[in-house]
Parts: C-alpha cells; structure tokens; sequence
C-alpha cells in the first residue's frame, strides 16, 4: 500500500535526526545519507499502520543497517590505501545534528569520530545513541536485541575507550578562528619554535589521502616532528601546486565542531586540517585530503560566506 502523505511527512521529519545518527555511526556522509534511504525504504514496504511508535522503528531500523555496514567496512579499510579519517563536516552541515550539549557537540567532533574507529559496532551504537541522542538504555537495548544490564556494560566500557587520554575542551566558533589564525600565523612565519609553542608535547598529525593524493602512512609523533611537518606544509611549492591543481587558498574555519583549516582551489576544498585542542595546545592535526570524502565540504563551501583567505600557497 502507498504511503499517505501524512505517513511521509512523519519520516521527512525524523530524516536530519536519523541522519545525525548514522553520519556519527559510519563516519561518511555519502553512507549516512544511504542508509537513511534504505530506512525510507523499509518505511515505504512495510504496514506502518501497525506501527506503535514510529520514530522507534525508524531508529532500529537505521541502526541495524549501520551495523551491518560497519562490519562489510572493517573489511574494506583494510584494503584502504594508507591511514582511514572520518569524512570532515563544515560549521553549519546539517548533518552535524543537535548541538545542545558538551555530550552532542563532543560526539560529532574530528577527534571523537575518529577514536570511535577502535569499538565494536554494537560499542559504537550504543556510545552514539546514549551519549548524543539520550535514549534510555532500554529503548538501546531494545533496538540492539540485548539486555539493559549488556547496554550499560556497553557503554561504560565504550565511553571508556574514547575518553582515554582526552581532555575536553569546549571552544566556540570565534575562539576557534582565533586558534587557527594564530596557528596558520606561525606556519607561514618559517620558525619552527612558534609552532612548537602551540603544539603539546605528544602532538601528532596524521592524514588520508585514500590512494589519490599523497599522505604518510605513519602519523608525525612529537611537538618538533609535527611543527617541522605543518611549516613545510605551508610553505609555497610548485610541486604541491601541481598535485592539488592550483594554488591553495587557505582559511580560519570550525569542521566537526573543532578548529579547522580549510584549503581551497578554484572553489575546490582539498583539503580540511582539524585541530584537535586542550588546555595544553594543540595535540592533534588530522588532515582528509581525499577527494571522495570532499565533496559534500565543496557544497558547503560554496554556499558559505568565507571571506577573504588568510594565506595562499
């Protein structure tokens, strides 16, 4: 039986809710928006009149085929050329979903998503459904097939596995600009020592290239490893030139809800740096350079008003 209207309207809304959920499950845009299709579909062949509490099932649904893809995608990164990153979201995707609280902001951001990376797909269900959307861990258990007193095990040790060895830090879109600014400032300066100034002790870089741009398989360890790196990175260079297809424009902005530095070619984003901060500095730099996973950052870009680029490399 067709849809009615009113049956379409009830999954048009709980879209940007039920793409918020599998964007943070799968890490990629592209395969959030096409579970969320599937879900629709589901939707559509099932007899939603016997349906008690629609947004219940659209979520058990969802989530179980993010399951699912996330088990065929272990599979495929480890056939993936070089080091796997989260595709990056520009401030103002509505992708990024609720941002109410420290939970939800942090949950979405760079450093999360990508620590993420290291559960099982039910520890990364629960984790995502409990931390950024407050469902009881009944309503979790329920959705997952398990036992409430499994949910809370899950998820303790979930939370455990992405809290080690972070520390939270809260930075609001002008503070970021402000960190980035500063941070591009010293790049472009050539000295070493004020990059280390802002780097901690332990930082690292790490980027994906996926096979299609350049990238070092091994992350760069250590505040003068990574300093050594960013400057080099920064500075002028036909060679880079020819690899991304131009000169870079490169400008202050907030991915994921963190610090962000954003390259652009002719319109092009090639690349988003996010910048991991802590009370200490910045002790993170996770570079996506792979064009597959900038598509959706190019779209944002486009209709964003950006300014004028801080520097051009």
């Amino acid at each position: 039986m067709p849809l009615s209207v009113e049956d379409i309207d009830r999954f048009e809304l709980a879209r940007p809710r039920l793409q918020a959920i599998a964007y943070r499950l799968l890490g990629s845009a592209d395969e959030a928006q096409d579970v969320v299709q599937e879900t629709f579909l589901r939707w559509q062949a099932a007899d939603v009149g016997r349906v008690e509490i629609p947004e219940a099932w659209l979520t058990k649904v969802l989530t179980n085929l993010c399951l699912n893809q996330l088990s065929s995608a272990r599979a495929r990164r480890e056939t993936y050329v070089g080091r796997w990153l989260p595709e990056p979201l520009l401030a103002g995707d509505v992708m990024l979903g609720p941002a109410d609280t420290a939970e939800q902001r942090e949950s979405v951001s760079y450093a999360v998503l990508t620590l993420m990376e290291r559960l099982s797909p039910n520890e990364r269900a629960v984790y995502v459904l409990r931390e950024a959307f407050d469902y009881p861990h009944r309503e979790i258990a329920e959705i997952l097939d398990i036992t409430e007193a499994a949910c809370q095990q899950i998820f303790h040790r979930a939370k455990k596995h992405v809290a080690y060895g972070r520390t939270r830090s809260e930075i609001d879109e002008a503070a970021a600009h402000r960190i980035v600014e500063e941070f591009l400032a010293a790049a472009a300066s050539g000295q070493t020592d004020e990059l280390v100034r802002l780097l901690t002790k332990d930082a690292v870089s790490v980027g994906d290239g996926g096979g299609r741009v350049p990238a070092r398989t091994r992350p760069f360890e250590g505040a003068v490893a990574v300093a050594k790196f960013v400057r080099a990175l920064f500075k002028p260079d036909e060679a880079k030139r020819a690899v991304v297809g131009g000169s870079s424009e490169i400008y202050a902005w907030v991915a994921n809800g963190e610090p962000a530095v954003v390259a652009v070619v002719d319109g092009r984003v090639v690349a988003v740096m996010c910048l991991e901060v802590t009370a200490e500095g910045i002790t993170a730099c996770r570079t996506q350079a792979n064009p597959d996973k900038l598509e959706r950052a190019t779209r944002q870009w486009a209709a964003a008003d950006h300014g004028e680029p801080l520097l051009t490399v």
